[in-house]
């Protein structure tokens, strides 16, 4: 039997007001306000993302699946900026009061919570198209920017390159594929692993970092831009996800460098603190160098300038 639909106050305290109390935490969820107390000598860093249904993923998809995801890359800014986890806030516009649906995604988005250490801490629901609004925050005693890259700085990626942009298709059901692919595609659009381990390993030496969202290249950019330089990138070096070859082909060269929605890190190295990095025994990839410019970057194939059939992700 379907359960009754419940209420605004109803959806806060039976499905969140029950997340656990992290660290800092005086007072959470159920008054006005959370009153927060930061670790004594950190930086906060903030970030909020909004997640549209049929925008940025499917209305009909697993609603636990659409929680982990929109907590993830949220925490994948976090990372970027080499900050742990603290605390979050959600806001959640449904077109319509759902027990089932809501039970899935309260439960999808705990267990993530759980899973990186990040806690629940307040928020807001309201009725209207299906969306949700995530606010992070976390503590940086060393933060990692966008503008600290400089000529001869070494550029790495995290690891792996085009899994999520290849899986979209099966994921929004433009292309079939069986069971395993269908689990795979899953697994890659909807459970990207925020690289909060490796940016507190580079934290002490990387010179810059963001995460990879809008596709490497196009994001890669946005460092040059704040940096004031410019970037030479070996396509060759980029470490295309098998996932990618698989379901794309020929394409997952382009997919990985322009697809987008791997949340894996681009980060630049001094060349002096290179070796630094390979102790660490990451799979961090080198795929270029920082060079003089104004912010462009130079994909290279074989000797000669390459370039992508479409551009990064764009909202607009």
């Amino acid at each position: 039997m379907k359960r009754a639909a419940p209420g605004e106050f109803e959806i806060i305290r039976e499905y969140f007001a029950g997340a656990p109390i992290g660290e800092g935490v005086v007072l959470g969820i159920g008054d006005d306000c959370a009153l927060l107390q930061p670790p004594a000598g950190a930086l906060l860093a903030t970030s909020v993302d909004t997640l549209v249904a049929d925008r940025h993923f499917p209305a009909s998809a697993d609603p636990a699946a659409i929680a982990a995801r929109a907590l993830r890359v949220n925490l994948s800014d976090l990372a970027a900026m080499n900050a742990q986890p603290l605390w979050f806030t959600l806001a959640l516009t449904l077109p319509h009061s759902d027990a089932d649906w809501l039970q899935a995604f309260a439960d999808g988005l705990l267990q993530t919570a759980k899973t990186y250490g990040v806690a629940l801490v307040g928020g807001d629901t309201t009725c209207g198209p299906l969306s949700l609004t995530i606010q992070v925050t976390g503590s940086s005693q060393k933060p990692l920017r966008r503008d600290g890259a400089r000529v001869g700085d070494a550029i790495y990626v995290s690891g792996e390159l085009g899994a999520s942009a290849a899986a979209l298709p099966l994921v929004l059901g433009q292309k079939l594929a069986g069971k395993a692919e269908m689990e795979a595609a899953e697994r890659a659009f909807y459970y990207p692993e925020p690289q909060l381990v490796t940016s507190a390993a580079i934290g002490g030496f990387a010179s810059s970092a963001l995460d990879i969202s809008d596709g490497l290249l196009a994001d890669l950019g946005h460092i040059c831009a704040a940096s004031g330089v410019s970037a030479d990138v070996d396509m060759h070096a980029l470490p295309v996800a098998p996932l990618a070859r698989q379901l794309a082909g020929e394409r997952a060269l382009e997919l990985a460098a322009t697809g987008g929605d791997d949340y894996q890190l681009c980060f630049t190295v001094p060349q002096q603190q290179v070796a630094t990095l390979e102790k660490l025994g990451l799979d961090a990839v080198c795929i270029g160098t920082i060079v003089e410019g104004r912010g462009e970057v130079h994909a290279w194939l074989d000797g000669e300038r390459w370039f992508p059939e479409a551009a990064g992700y764009e909202h607009f």
